[in-house]
């Protein structure tokens, strides 16, 4: 598997915050349901899958995959995919653990080695939605999806990205960063990993040129009572009940 650069520091990177998520990873198997975001905002709310029972659905960048068994659970034929190896032994782990199985492929979402047109549903929950060029990840959706299939991706806002201080501080009410040309991100605290983020713009611009139609875009609102995150660079409650902090998009493949 041959991998840019930007993939290669990725994978790095992820391989040092495995244990870390390894160690929460019960927590997000044993979920009854699809939640999204840092809140855990349950889908029955947001609405932002389509039925997935019967379906056949991959997750790009599962992680652990815990949303991939939670669509498992919903009756969907699950494949997940990651580029991490460390990760994915973590899901392995799960699977024994909690007695569900489905495919596991170490691939990068950029680069997935499944045939055209294999799958109904493609997801992404701070997966390959902010750790894969978008430039090369939703080409790669959109192959992988059949016609009349649907992308639905959790990533930051870009109010939040703009926000961001450059250290390990939330955001403020301050915008520190310029809007357009938005892309790659790289943080201090988080060694040599690469985020990508674009504006609502290039990003409905790049859905379009890729055979999409935005269905929705979801601005997540946190819930009253919302603990802080455990990411130190997220944004407070309070900041997110006044601004979107993270957003879902769904866009559906032209049939």
């Amino acid at each position: 598997m041959t991998l840019p650069e930007h993939a290669r520091r990725n994978r790095r990177a992820w391989t040092e915050f495995a244990s870390g998520y390894a160690e929460r990873a019960p927590i997000g198997w044993a979920r009854e349901g699809i939640t999204w975001g840092v809140w855990g905002v349950p889908d029955s709310d947001l609405h932002a899958l389509p039925d997935v029972a019967g379906k056949d659905v991959i997750e790009l960048g599962c992680g652990t995959a815990y949303q991939a068994a939670g669509l498992t659970r919903l009756g969907a034929r699950v494949v997940g995919v990651d580029v991490t190896p460390a990760q994915l032994e973590t899901a392995r782990a799960m699977q024994e653990r909690f007695g569900l199985e489905f495919p596991l492929l170490e691939a990068s979402a950029e680069d997935v080695p499944l045939p055209d047109a294999s799958f109904d549903v493609a997801v992404s929950e701070y997966g390959a939605s902010i750790w894969c060029d978008p430039y090369r990840w939703i080409p790669e959706a959109a192959r992988l999806l059949r016609p009349g299939g649907e992308l639905v991706f959790l990533v930051n806002a870009p109010l939040a990205m703009l926000c961001a201080p450059f250290d390990e501080a939330p955001p403020g009410s301050e915008l520190l960063r310029d809007y357009f040309g938005m892309f790659s991100f790289e943080w201090p605290e988080e060694d040599e990993a690469i985020e990508f983020h674009l504006g609502h713009g290039d990003l409905i611009r790049l859905l379009r040129a890729n055979g999409f139609e935005v269905e929705a875009l979801i601005e997540i609102q946190a819930p009253e009572g919302a603990q802080p995150s455990r990411h130190p660079a997220m944004p407070s409650p309070e900041w997110a009940r006044r601004w979107p902090a993270e957003e879902i998009w769904r866009a559906r493949k032209a049939g």
